[in-house]
């Protein structure tokens, strides 16, 4: 035990004679040495600093998805990019096609032309009866949907053509 706390000298060579030779390490070389009580700070400290306050959001601006999978698709088809001009053209053209609302009978049979399409495919892969009761049932009920549109038009068709020819429009009697 040395007075003061110090470390230990290390030998780093055996000694040529029978003294030890003693050589001190470095500061660089010697293993840090932790501290008896570690240093913490106190909260207020802590929260003082920048420790606890968050960042405010800053939204990036938003990117156009629909343009860009444009771009990609017209790139990726042509090798090589479109005019903006035109491409908003087309979009807007197409907007315009969507808006037209479909026809929910001609909807209806599509749908049962899509149902007997796929029991056809799976009769021929053999496995037909396991979906036919499934398949004829759905059939039945867009069949059933379809019977209900059919007798509304008909009737709308009925009260346009009763105010036509009773509701006094004789220039459509003469015509």
């Amino acid at each position: 035990c040395f007075p003061g706390g110090d470390a230990l000298p290390l030998q780093c060579f055996p000694p040529a004679s029978k003294q030890p030779v003693t050589v001190f390490q470095s500061a660089a070389c010697r293993p840090l040495r932790l501290p008896a009580r570690p240093h913490l700070r106190p909260a207020k400290v802590c929260q003082a600093g920048d420790a606890y306050t968050r960042e405010k959001f800053k939204p990036q601006p938003t990117r156009d998805l629909e343009k860009e999978k444009r771009r990609l698709q017209n790139i990726l088809a042509t090798g090589k990019e479109e005019v903006e001009d035109e491409v908003e053209r087309v979009f807007v053209r197409k907007k315009e096609e969507e808006i037209a609302e479909p026809d929910r009978f001609e909807e209806l049979m599509n749908e049962i032309q899509e149902r007997r399409e796929f029991l056809a495919e799976m009769e021929a892969l053999g496995c037909g009866k396991q979906y036919q009761g499934i398949i004829l049932t759905e059939i039945s009920q867009k069949m059933h949907e379809m019977e209900i549109i059919d007798k509304k038009r008909s009737e709308e068709m009925r009260q346009i053509m009763t105010k036509d020819f009773c509701g006094g429009n004789k220039s459509n009697l003469h015509n």
